[in-house]
Order: C-alpha cells, then structure tokens, then sequence
C-alpha cells in the first residue's frame, strides 16, 4: 500500500522546542513518538476552535437579547406591544441554543404548543364564561385535569418525548395560564392570548436569524466530525496495542495507558451522538446535508464503534498478559495492521464523503484475515507454552477475530450509508 503523509512545516525555534521536548521524555532508552505531540496539538487546536464557537455563541445570544429588548426600549414599539414583550425577552433565552438544530426544534415546540395550548385555553375559558357560576369552576377544574392528565401521558411515549416532549410541556403551561385567566369575567381573553402569542412569534423569528444567519454551528456538521474522528482514534489505538505485541513486559509497565482515555470517550458517546441526531434532524439544507438525511445510520454506526472500542480495551489487558513476544504474536501484529488500514481508509472516505468502491473486496479480505486468525491457535503453535500463556495467546487471538468481524460490520455500514446518502464516487485501490 502506498500513502502519504502530511508534514507540517514550523519554524526553527519551533523544531528545537519540539526535540527537546523528545529528549526529556525518554523512557529506558526509548523516545516518545512524534506523533504524540501533533494529537496534543490537533487537541489544543480543537479545544481554542471550541472556545471561540462559545464565545461567538455568547456574543449572538446577547445581540438576541438587545434586540427583543428594544420593544421596550423604544417608545413606539413599547406602545404597541406592551407589557406582553416580556413574552419575547423569554422566548429568547429559552429557545436559544448552541446548535441551530436544536434553536430551531424548541422554537417549533415552544410555538405549536403555544398555538395549540393558548386555542384550546381560550375556547374552554369562553365557554367557562358562558355556563357561569358554580358550573364555570367545575369546567376549568375537569378541563384542566383531562388535558393536563393526557398531556402527561403522551409525554411517556419515547416517539414523543424525543422530539416533542418540550412542545408538551408549553401546551400544558400555555393552556392551564389562559384557561385559568378566563375563569374571571370581564378579561378579554382572545385579545391576550393574541398578543402574548405575537409577542411569542418575534422573540421566535429574532432567535432564529441570529442562530442561523450569524456564524451558524450546525449539530449534523459536529455528528459527522465526531463519528469520523472516532475511526482514527480507534484506528490509533489498535496501532499502539500491535506496536506493544513485540515488547517486554517490563516496556510495557512503563508505557503509559493512553488506550483506556480515547475507548471511554467512544463508549461515553451514546448519548451525544440521540442529542446530535435529533437536533440535526431540525436543521434546514445546507452544505453537505439536507431533509431526510439518514441519521439513523450514523447512530447504528456509532453503536458499533462503541462495541469495537470495548473490544479494543479487552485486547490490550490480553497484550499486557503476555509475558513475552511470539511469533503468534507478531502473526497478529501483521493482521493487525491490516484492519488499521482498513479503519483509516473507511475513515477517510467518511471524511470526503465519497464511495469506496472496493468495499466488497476489503470485506473480502477481511473474511480471509479472519480465517487466517484462526490458524494461529492449532496446536503445533502453541503446545510449547504454559497453560497460563496458551490461554493468554487463544484470548488475544480470539479478540483480534472479533475486532476484525467488527470492523467488517463498520464496512458494510459505512456502505449502506454511501448508497443512502449519495455519496460521490471514489475509486480506492485495496492493497492491505
């Protein structure tokens, strides 16, 4: 396989820092890979990217706030609306998320469950007036509980409560607030629940502009990024567990655990990545995303990298278990790097959104590396061992079979979701 390799440039002082940096960090004779220090760079540059989304993210809720807060600032707008702008003030602050998916699914919720809410106060609070008297408390009161009562319900549905579940909540508020005000005559209650609900649409309308007009950040954009970065940093750590196959076991109780860190971030991921997809899912076209994006697909993907990062874990307590190196164990270094390959590549495909059109053969020779696996433990290779170590060298194995059936999977998803999405062609040559 050839590749290539991206080299950044610094200047002088820059590489002197970079190999002193090496000299200091020898272990027993070893130096630390340089490789280390671009991941703490790609980091700490992540980590500035982060802060200054939230500082633009600060910035375009106070523009939001100034802007809503001008209705009662300014005299002419002040008398038309009223005290009803405090509707739009917390409109704002409400609704007014880090991602404009998520902007945009509680402004919905918050303006169907106004709509339907306030209609449906107004009629029963009209009709409350009607009956009067004794009758007038006991309609409010029956009102209240059935609808209050249903609305709780439909909130345990989970097709309900994932997307809708904050649209519920403002209905049983908007309708217990108007249904209640009606219950005393002589108020107008149409004429208020009309202008609260207007008052409700400005507030609405500034917060979205702001969010999606001003330095938008998109929750499908930050799912695709995350899920990308999850098959390299994988991709990685499987690299360090075949480069520990050949150490001692003294190298590796020196060698720091850097694989537990980036396998607990991905099986920390599982509610992110609900969040991400149900936000993207409210999101309008743009760029590489649009209606009816198959999200679904990023979730199934993302359940399978949590499953192969608890393999990965497995696999190097198994490695640390070896007292020494054995050809077993280099046979797997060989394998090994086969499926590193193969994460990288789907990993990079994923990136450029591109079809990899030679999916059938990588899955293909994954079949093969798999049954090849299986040779490793006949009995000719391993009967010279203790039984201890046999059953060290049949677990490593064993795992090492498991991740590369996990990362078949990965394969046949990543191309389920080019055939979905439309991705572009991409014409990969396979040489693992």
């Amino acid at each position: 396989m050839e590749s290539s390799h991206a080299i950044s440039i610094t200047n002088e002082e820059e590489n002197n820092n970079n190999i002193t940096q090496m000299k200091k960090n020898k272990t027993n004779g070893s130096i630390v890979p340089t490789t280390s220090y671009l991941k703490d760079n790609n980091n700490k540059q992540k980590k500035s990217e982060h802060d200054i989304k939230k500082l633009i993210h600060s910035t375009k809720v106070g523009i939001s706030l100034v802007l809503v807060s001008l209705l009662y600032i300014l005299n002419p707008l002040f008398d038309q609306v009223g005290e009803n702008a405090m509707w739009a003030i917390m409109t704002v602050v409400v609704i007014f998320e880090f991602n404009a998916g998520a902007t945009l699914g509680k402004g919905f919720n918050r303006g169907i469950g106004t709509i339907v809410g306030g209609g449906l106060g107004c009629l029963a609070a009209t009709l409350a007036q009607k009956i009067g008297g004794v009758g007038n408390s006991i309609f409010i009161g029956s009102s209240v509980y059935i609808l209050g009562s249903c609305a709780t319900y439909f909130r345990f549905v989970p097709r309900i409560k994932k997307r809708y579940d904050y649209g519920v909540v403002v209905f049983m508020l908007t309708f217990n607030l108007v249904v209640v005000s009606g219950a005393r005559p002589g108020l107008k209650v149409w004429e208020i629940a009309r202008e609260r609900l207007l008052n409700i649409l400005i507030g609405f309308i500034v917060a979205i502009c702001v969010n999606l007009f001003v330095f938008p950040t998109w929750a499908s954009d930050e799912l695709h990024d995350s899920l990308v970065e999850r098959f390299h940093h994988l991709a990685n750590t499987i690299q360090g567990c075949i480069e520990e196959c050949s150490k001692s076991v003294k190298e590796k109780e020196n060698q720091p655990d850097t694989s537990f860190t980036v396998c607990k971030s991905v099986l920390n991921s599982k509610s992110k990545d609900e969040s991400l997809a149900n936000f993207a899912k409210w999101e309008p076209w743009h760029r590489k995303f649009g209606f009816s994006y198959p999200w679904e697909k990023y979730l199934k993907m993302g359940e399978v990298l949590r499953e192969l990062a608890a393999l990965v874990l497995a696999l190097q307590c198994c490695i640390h278990a070896s007292k020494k190196p054995t050809e077993s164990l280099k046979q797997c270094e060989t394998i090994g790097s086969k499926v590193v390959w193969t994460l990288r590549e789907v990993g990079d495909s994923m990136k450029q959104m591109r079809k990899c059109e030679e999916r059938d053969s990588i899955i293909a020779k994954l079949k093969t590396t798999r049954e090849e696996l299986s040779l490793v433990t006949s009995t000719s290779m391993i009967e010279e061992f203790e039984n201890d170590e046999r059953l060290a060298i049949a677990s490593l194995v064993f795992l090492f079979m498991e991740v590369v059936e996990k990362v078949g999977e990965l394969v046949i998803e990543v191309g389920e979701l080019q055939d979905v999405a439309g991705f572009r062609t991409r014409v990969t040559p396979v040489s693992m």
